[in-house]
């Protein structure tokens, strides 16, 4: 194999001390190859390496015995040699020798295969980028040099097949990279401990998990050439399912962002996403406002406070509640209360608002009642509350229940956060039972700005088509309820504005 250049692996611009680097060497039955693929790895480079991590994956043959082996004639390589009790697959030896890296305290972890296959001659190219602080992740290519997979053994039908599945992956991912399908990989430990690549596969496409969660993370990977090498080692990836499962996974974390499916090994933010398109829960309580003098404002749920913000922008005073505090919410809110709200409204944000907040919030307790009676005590006399909540009998959960394919979603009305489900009537139900009259009822369609861009021609007709049948059946195609109630309270005192609340407009 030819031999790279020795590359620059000083401390980056920063920082005083150079950074620790491990070598992750996954092995499986490779005892004729494991030995003479660690006598590859630059002896000059020993003493840039604190260790080499050999990560033996229950294999049927001496691959550990030769490891350790290696390890006790190669003293300065300082090698650990793990066996595992029983195979844990490509990804699951992968997820282990990580999280060996993080607790050893590790700061640059590259993988290397037993099996020879890349080249060990490369691992000072490989760490150099990292080690300059210059990115997050750094993969061997063997596509960036034209001609080069082919000349170095890579059968045609791998080459087309990667060519193909890598135009797949970039097409519906948004990226550019030369190949999604290299196995050898440099990552800054700090970014694995920033993603979940513990709830990744363990078979052979967690490579292209962990590809994913480094996007979604927004981390930066940088591609080198590799030289392409296949002798006689046996490959142990059935082809048609590695592209079945490749291609699966990037569909479903796109599908996952638009909220359906809930696969966890798809990273999730804390905050909840605001709904700001045309027609949706949150733009409808806003123009229900806009209609409505200002005054004190008390958003249960607010999450990151985006809404909140522009509650603010229409001249309310808004005080924000939720059970955890999104970073910058302080700066959207004029005042943050953190409380759960299956422990009731927390006494400190006091009482007397005149507008309270429940925007996608009753279908998260368990007791929306109780939280109701409770949003009642906290409003001024001529008090009301805009509540919004999803339409558990809109089609596309009556679809999946009608096949038998009900399950939750990552968002939306099939939310795997979800406690309660309301149609219409239970929502009224729930309402009256807890002695509110409404005032307003709107109905919403298809969150567009979630689904699609909903820009151009499409956009425009696929929202009128909404829309339409929207108003033709609202049981059946709205997407959420929105409503603006005023608590019903009888026996109050004689001119207590609440003692004279309006009927149901749709009594």
């Amino acid at each position: 194999m030819p031999q790279t250049g020795r590359s620059d692996l000083s401390a980056p611009i920063g920082r005083s001390d150079p950074p620790r680097i491990g070598v992750l060497v996954v092995a499986y039955n490779a005892e004729d190859t494991l030995a003479a693929t660690l006598d590859r790895i630059p002896t000059d480079f020993h003493a840039q390496i604190d260790e080499i991590l050999i990560c033996d994956d229950a294999s049927q043959d001496a691959t550990f015995e030769v490891g350790t082996a290696w390890r006790d004639q190669n003293p300065s390589a300082k090698a650990t040699v793990v066996r595992h009790r029983s195979n844990l697959g490509y990804g699951g030896n992968q997820i282990a020798g990580y999280q060996l890296a993080i607790e050893r305290g590790l700061d640059i972890v590259v993988l290397l295969h037993g099996d020879g296959q890349y080249a060990p001659e490369c691992l000072p190219d490989m760490i150099a980028p990292l080690a300059r602080g210059e990115c997050d992740a750094v993969f061997g290519s063997r596509m960036i040099t034209p001609g080069a997979a082919r000349a170095g053994g890579m059968p045609a039908y791998k080459y087309i097949g990667n060519r193909l599945l890598t135009k797949i992956e970039n097409s519906l991912l948004g990226t550019e990279l030369s190949e999604f399908h290299s196995g050898y990989r440099a990552y800054s430990v700090a970014a694995l401990e920033s993603i979940p690549f513990e709830r990744n596969t363990y078979d052979f496409d967690f490579d292209t998990q962990i590809i994913v969660q480094l996007l979604d993370a927004g981390k930066r990977i940088v591609e080198i050439p590799i030289p392409t090498y296949y002798g006689d080692e046996i490959c142990y990836v059935n082809g048609l399912k590695y592209a079945r499962d490749v291609v699966g996974d990037v569909v479903k974390y796109r599908l996952s962002k638009v909220g359906i499916g809930a696969h966890p090994w798809v990273p999730q933010s804390d905050e909840y996403d605001i709904k700001d398109s045309e027609c949706t829960s949150h733009t409808t309580i806003l123009g229900m406002l806009e209609q409505l003098p200002p005054g004190r404002v008390l958003d249960l749920g607010c999450s990151g406070g985006r809404f909140a913000e522009m509650v603010r922008g229409l001249g309310f005073h808004v005080t924000g509640v939720d059970s955890i505090e999104v970073d910058g919410v302080r700066d959207r809110v004029d005042r943050f209360v953190l409380g759960n709200l299956e422990g009731g409204i927390p006494a400190e944000v006091g009482r007397d608002f005149d507008y309270v907040i429940l925007a996608d919030v009753i279908e998260h307790c368990s007791r929306p009642e109780e939280v109701l009676q409770q949003v009642a005590d906290v409003l001024a006399p001529t008090g009301q509350a805009l509540i919004s909540t999803p339409n558990f009998a809109h089609w596309y959960p009556r679809t999946r229940s009608a096949f038998g394919v009900f399950d939750y979603d990552r968002r939306g009305i099939l939310d795997k956060t979800h406690l309660r489900f309301f149609t219409r009537r239970s929502f009224l139900n729930l309402l009256r039972q807890s002695r509110y009259a409404v005032e307003e009822f709107a109905y919403t369609g298809l969150p567009f700005d979630v689904i699609s861009d909903g820009q151009g021609k499409k956009g425009t007709v696929a929202r009128k088509v909404d829309r339409g049948l929207v108003r033709a059946r609202p049981t059946l195609f709205a997407y959420q309820f929105v409503a603006r109630v005023r608590p019903r309270l009888h026996g109050r005192p004689a001119g207590d504005p609440r003692a004279e609340a309006t009927e149901d407009v749709l009594d």
